[in-house]
């Protein structure tokens, strides 16, 4: 393993509040990325290729996995970006592409637009097509917002009315609502006739208390929205997805951001970036001796 991610969903399974919390003690980490060491036999995959692992357990110098939970890099993806690559623009680009009907010319808000998911959302719904709002904290997170893409941005510290912001923009078609809480429900007030409300997580603190009639009489369709569900659910359809995107990262159209890069050894740092929320991109975590294709941008956090 040359480098793995830090995910929101790996300080619920520390808490013990994931929907899919493994039995402690077990090795944190969802995604990540390295090189195949040994193969077994019938798989595609030989000593030396550089894959990206989606398995429980990449906090590690090394793993044992299916071959089924790695994917071959494109030649010009890092580890870095391949580390933080597969959950981040896998959410975003299933969940538009699917119950979002992302069209081309539909108005899309995407909460919490500079996190680590929310910033592959504004990427990946700009390169579809579609008009991008998004909705950070904070000069800085904006600026890095606007280059992956929005059209239009909004200080949540500096916008009272969420709702009503997004009214005088036009309104939305699509909430894009990794936040939940105060800022879920302003969005969704500011939704279309025939709009789609995509529930992805609740950095908040806790899920929107929206209002049922109101989708009853606007046609609004309301989607819960978890990737890793799709395994079983939608093999095919999640697998479609993310051979899409690695091609669409081969062909140029998309440029992960890392946020932050730091040694194994100070893993609680990152963590400690992920819960107050401070970095921008997603936060990387890189293992002695086989991080020789990342990026030099050590530390730099939003």
């Amino acid at each position: 393993m040359g480098a793995a991610a830090l995910n929101f969903a790996d300080l619920l399974m520390i808490e013990g509040r994931y929907q899919d919390t493994p039995p402690f003690p077990f090795t944190a980490g969802l995604e990540g990325a390295g090189v195949v060491e040994a193969a077994g036999p019938g798989t595609p995959f030989t000593p030396g290729d550089r894959v990206a692992v989606w398995s429980r357990g990449t906090l590690a110098d090394r793993m044992v996995v299916p071959a089924d939970a790695c994917l071959p890099l494109p030649d010009n993806m890092t580890l870095a970006e391949a580390a933080g690559f597969q959950i981040a623009y896998g959410t975003s680009h299933l969940a538009l592409t699917g119950p979002g009907a992302l069209r081309p010319g539909d108005r899309v808000v995407v909460l919490g637009a500079a996190g680590g998911v929310g910033l592959t959302a504004v990427e990946i719904a700009a390169a579809l097509g579609a008009q991008v709002i998004g909705v950070a904290r904070g000069h800085d997170r904006l600026e890095t917002v606007r280059r992956a893409g929005a059209h239009h941005v909004l200080d949540s510290d500096a916008t009272p009315d969420l709702k009503a912001a997004l009214k005088d923009l036009g309104g939305v078609d699509v909430v894009y609502d990794a936040v939940g809480d105060a800022a879920g429900l302003a969005a969704f007030g500011a939704l279309r006739p025939g709009g789609r409300h995509l529930l992805i997580g609740f950095a908040g603190g806790k899920p929107p208390a929206l209002p049922l009639n109101h989708a009853l009489v606007k046609n609004i369709s309301i989607h819960g929205f978890y990737w890793g569900g799709y395994r079983s659910l939608d093999p095919q359809a999640l697998k479609d997805s993310l051979t899409a995107l690695f091609a669409m990262h081969a062909a140029g159209r998309l440029h992960p951001v890392v946020g932050a890069t730091l040694p194994i050894e100070r893993v609680a740092e990152g963590y400690a970036l992920l819960r107050s929320r401070r970095a921008v991109g997603k936060v990387i975590i890189t293992m002695d001796g086989n991080a020789a294709d990342l990026p030099g941008n050590d530390e730099k956090a939003g």
